[in-house]
């Protein structure tokens, strides 16, 4: 089998499996969760796309509302860069400072959100 070959066969079992979980819903619980008790930035993430994809906007964002910020960003910066930082290290530097202040952000997020204070931070089912 060629590499080009390799490629398509892994890129169609991956295909399967996330038609699959879509199809079926199929929820894969969160290990630090589960281990720690603790809700971690991403808990929720599952959830929030299958609400999405069922068209429940406000849903989504119970579930994890960081995805809502987080995504547009690093889309945002991704194609930016992609135009306009081919060669300009200034574009680079600050995509990065971006990226870099997003991240502890979503790090806050997940420690606030384990604080009774901050409860709303953590995944809910609405009504």
């Amino acid at each position: 089998m060629t590499k080009t070959y390799k490629k398509i066969f892994i890129g169609s079992i991956i295909a399967c499996i996330v038609t699959l979980v879509l199809i079926y819903r199929v929820t894969i619980p969160c290990p630090i969760k589960t281990f720690t008790g603790l809700y971690c930035p991403g808990c929720g993430i599952t959830r929030a796309i299958f609400a999405l994809l069922d068209g429940q906007l406000y849903q989504a964002y119970r579930y994890n509302s960081i995805l809502f910020i987080d995504i547009p960003i690093v889309l945002f910066l991704e194609i930016f860069e992609k135009l306009f930082g081919k060669n300009n290290k200034k574009i680079k530097c600050i995509s990065n400072i971006i990226l870099n202040i997003l991240l502890v952000i979503t790090i806050l997020y997940g420690v606030l959100r384990n604080i009774p204070s901050f409860s709303y931070l953590a995944p809910t089912q609405v009504g």
